[in-house]
């Protein structure tokens, strides 16, 4: 047997000397990390090598500069991180099939929370919302800035901050995939939950009732992916 080849980089080991270094001394967002000259010498590397492994440790988000302090570990921006390389025209349809997946197991999740901090400003929102829903919005694709508008308003019910970026992050996604012809497999005649009808299982269902409800409602987008 051979042993394997170690073919990481040098900055790659520092990168994950210095994650290790952060953990064990139980650094927090905020506290400042040693200067690169000081990381040099304890690592015996050259400063180059510590500036790359800094940088790549910038743009995950988990160090910032701070002026007069230097180097901080920060709070990571995952949601901003995940926008950065989310380009919809560059995915191929299984991983834009996996994010509808992702977004009906969000949505019927949001239901506990969505019943625990809706007000009766939100329920007439939502109702307004509504109205302008054709008579038979149970029966077809619904239309997709009916979608962004009524599903946000869900989003931003729960409170959920990250929630409410991840929706937004996603949402030139699902645009993508309404607009790609993806969507074009037809459907067989069914009667799915529309969002008037939603509305009605949050006026008077249970959490339960509308994570059934979310079901039936996303069945329409997914009879015509799979």
């Amino acid at each position: 047997m051979l042993d394997i080849v170690d073919t990481s980089s040098l900055a790659d080991k520092v990168e994950i000397i210095l994650i290790k270094f952060f953990l064990d001394n139980n650094l927090k967002p905020g506290d400042a990390i040693p200067k690169e000259i000081n990381l040099a010498e304890s690592l015996g590397v050259s400063r180059t090598v510590i500036r790359e492994a800094l940088l790549r440790l910038r743009m995950t988000g988990l160090i910032e500069s701070k002026k007069k302090r230097g180097a901080v570990l920060a709070n990571p921006d995952l949601i901003s991180l995940l926008q950065k390389t989310l380009y919809p025209t560059m995915m191929d349809e299984n991983t834009l099939r996996d994010m509808f997946e992702m977004r009906l197991v969000m949505e019927i999740g949001m239901a506990d929370l969505i019943f625990l901090r809706i007000t009766p400003e939100d329920i007439k929102e939502l109702t307004e919302i509504v109205k302008v829903e054709p008579a038979k919005a149970d029966t077809f694709l619904f239309d997709i800035e009916q979608e962004i508008k009524f599903h946000g308003k869900l989003y931003e019910i729960t409170g959920n901050n990250t929630l409410k970026r991840f929706q937004q992050m996603l949402l030139p996604v699902f645009k993508y995939v309404h607009e790609s012809g993806i969507l074009a497999k037809k459907i067989k005649g069914k009667r799915f939950v529309s969002h008037k009808g939603i509305v009605d299982i949050i006026k008077k269902g249970t959490p339960d009732d509308l994570r059934n409800a979310m079901r039936s409602h996303f069945e329409n987008h997914f009879q015509r992916l799979f």
